[in-house]
């Protein structure tokens, strides 16, 4: 029988558990650096961000691709 798991490595994860291993990885500055928008250099937070990802598609696509960099070092 074939094992029908998907490639795509955000397959099950959510967006929350994205932000915060990045949050956990690289702290909210360098996040900011890495990705500047204002929901991580402005009075950070889990929060914010994901209410601000959730709208902004651009934004959201570089924290995706920011994570599947970073999945070998987590």
């Amino acid at each position: 029988m074939k094992n029908n798991q998907s490639k795509d490595p955000l397959h099950g994860i959510t967006l929350q558990k994205i932000v915060e291993q990045l949050v956990g990885f690289y702290g909210f500055d360098t996040l900011a650096e890495i990705i500047p928008v204002k929901c991580f250099a402005t009075n950070p937070s889990v929060k914010s961000s994901l209410t601000f990802l959730r709208k902004t598609d651009w934004a959201r696509k570089k924290v995706e691709e920011l994570y599947i960099q970073s999945l070998p070092k987590f």
